[in-house]
């Protein structure tokens, strides 16, 4: 991770509010409960991770391969979220969205938020181009 990242993860998500970190090794899914859409126009992906998805997203030490696969399982259940922006949104909910806030209900994707680089990505707490939207 270069220097500029971890300054901006450091920022976005401090440290003090990191849960304690456990390893994620031998844990496998399914990591993804179900998704569902909801809103109107600029329509939300509301995902909701498994038990195994909340655990294994909550620790430091995940691999690609986990990332993958639970990426793979959220376009099962909705395969028209499978664009740029919403897959750099999924994945930095999935490296960090457990961290400082354990147990948040969804992990929200929205298709009309900008493809951004990862420095971007996690400066914008895995929303950029807007806050969070409520429904």
């Amino acid at each position: 991770m270069s220097g500029l990242r971890l300054a901006v993860l450091l920022v976005a998500f401090p440290l003090a509010s990191l849960a304690p970190v456990a390893s994620a090794e031998g844990l496998s899914g399914p990591y993804i409960d179900h998704v569902g859409w909801v809103g109107g126009g600029g329509a939300s992906l509301r995902v909701y991770p498994s038990t195994v998805g909340r655990a294994v997203a909550g620790q430091l030490d995940k691999s690609a391969v986990q990332s993958e696969q639970a990426w793979r399982e959220v376009l099962a259940w909705a395969p028209e979220a499978d664009t740029p922006g919403m897959r750099a949104q999924f994945v930095c909910h999935w490296h960090f969205a457990e961290l400082p806030q354990p147990g948040k209900t969804s992990w929200n994707l929205e298709a009309w938020r900008p493809f951004v680089d990862d420095d971007a990505m996690v400066a914008s707490r895995c929303n950029p181009g807007g806050a969070e939207e409520v429904f």
